[in-house]
């Protein structure tokens, strides 16, 4: 499992023109079941996306395909996440 983090390298204007197209990106990515959860920093400096998979080489190559990273107006870190302990509601998340 992987968490990514995205930060806004532009104006939030700038962010807003490529908006729609990140939105569309997500979507693709949830239904080929490549994300888990994403949403917003607050205050809005970026977001974070929980994917799901062990290769790291293929999500690299997911997130090339984010209409924020290929504008110039936003970097992703990818931190490779191998959750240990989880809530009894959470426990899905040990899955392997």
């Amino acid at each position: 499992m992987f968490v990514v983090i995205l930060n806004y390298t532009a104006p939030l204007e700038e962010i807003d023109r490529h908006l729609e197209a990140h939105n569309a990106w997500l979507e693709e990515n949830f239904a080929a079941g490549h994300f888990l959860a994403s949403g917003r920093q607050d205050p809005r400096t970026g977001g974070l996306i929980l994917a799901r998979g062990s290769d790291r080489e293929e999500l690299v190559r997911i997130l090339a395909l984010d209409p924020f990273g290929q504008n110039k107006v936003a970097t992703h870190t990818v931190i490779d996440w191998r959750p240990s302990r989880a809530s009894a509601e959470a426990q899905w998340l040990l899955q392997p």
